[in-house]
């Protein structure tokens, strides 16, 4: 059974699984988001898509939290021999700033959806209270912020996809092994097993 926690050799399953829910999450949100602002009022989906949106992206709020306290508890495995010291410093500068967008996207979100008083449903389950509203063009551009955030949290994917196709094809290195397959160590071994 794969090791669930973190060691300095390699990441455990809690890591990956995180990692992967965070960015089809991301990738699914945007793409709804895209959708439903498109659809028209006599669309069904006119208030179904937001609903799951907002709802969506409030898990993924509460899952990224997660995701940070699982970081900051468990070590990190160390570089590869591999990896230059200016690739190494991007990633951790990408990473934070990839949290920052996504945190801020978030926020965004929902100042959106209580701009006008009203508070978030989650699911169904309960409703996430407007304590922020009022604020003058708060909807519009809150919108603006979510929307452009957005679009460079896909840049700054495409990046990180990019470097870690680059140490895989170019490096063959086990960059990106260590994110698909619990417990494969930093050692520079043959991905074509």
């Amino acid at each position: 059974m794969p090791a669930l926690r973190n060691t300095i050799e390699s990441y455990g399953l809690i890591s990956i699984l995180l990692h992967w829910l965070v960015a089809l999450t991301v990738f699914g949100l945007i793409a709804l988001g895209l959708w439903m602002v498109e659809l028209n009022y006599y669309s069904p989906w006119y208030k179904l898509a937001p609903f799951w949106h907002k709802s969506i992206g409030l898990s993924l709020a509460a899952v990224l939290v997660a995701r940070l306290l699982w970081r900051l508890t468990n070590p990190q495995p160390k570089t590869l021999p591999s990896h230059r010291h200016w690739e190494v410093r991007l990633a951790h500068a990408a990473h934070a700033l990839l949290y920052f967008m996504l945190f801020a996207i978030l926020i965004s979100g929902y100042l959106i959806s209580t701009a006008k008083g009203q508070g978030i449903s989650v699911f169904g389950w309960f409703e996430l209270p407007a304590l922020i509203t009022g604020l003058p063009g708060q909807a519009d551009r809150a919108g603006a912020v979510h929307y452009w955030l957005a679009m460079g949290v896909l840049a700054l994917v495409a990046l990180h996809i990019l470097g870690a196709l680059k140490h895989h094809f170019i490096d063959r290195d086990t960059t990106l092994i260590r994110m698909l397959r619990p417990g494969s160590t930093n050692t520079k071994e043959s991905h074509n097993e």
